[in-house]
């Protein structure tokens, strides 16, 4: 019989035997061998994950949308690449939003970080002229999820 002290061993152990245990285990309702602590902390780490997705992907739409509108010297050559990603990115910002609504309302208050870091990033990994970008945000965030918004 499987105890909880069992279970927590399991889970240092074999990780994917104790997720498919504690499915078992919730599925009987046999919740006295649950190794709760473990759980807990698996749970939370899902709902980090998904924000962190959710901020990853809004930091390069952002960067994207800043090439588009401010690097004119290569946007004859990637503007297509760019409205791209723009694109793919805005779809997956959507899909994630339908699966987790409740997400929409950290994107307002991670906004101004996420067009921080777009900007840092782009200037850093292309070398560029931190002049070339406004270091406040020259759009909002309706706008940057906007599929018709491309600059």
């Amino acid at each position: 019989m499987l105890t909880v002290d069992n279970n927590k061993k399991l889970y240092e152990q074999d990780f994917y035997l104790w997720i498919q245990t504690t499915v078992q285990q919730l599925k009987e309702r046999n919740v006295e061998q649950l190794d709760i602590e473990n759980l807990i902390e698996e749970i939370d780490s899902i709902g980090r994950r998904e924000k962190k997705e959710l901020k990853t992907r809004l930091v390069v739409l952002i960067e994207h949308l800043l090439k588009l509108q401010y690097w004119t010297e290569e946007k004859e050559y990637n503007a297509r690449g760019w409205r791209n990603t723009v694109v793919k990115q805005r779809r997956q910002i959507a899909y994630t939003l339908a699966d987790s609504p409740s997400l929409k309302a950290i994107l307002n208050d991670v906004f101004l970080d996420c067009y921080q870091d777009a900007r840092k990033d782009t200037i850093n990994k292309y070398q560029l002229s931190s002049n070339l970008f406004p270091e406040e945000p020259p759009f909002s965030l309706t706008e940057v999820l906007n599929t018709d918004f491309i600059p």
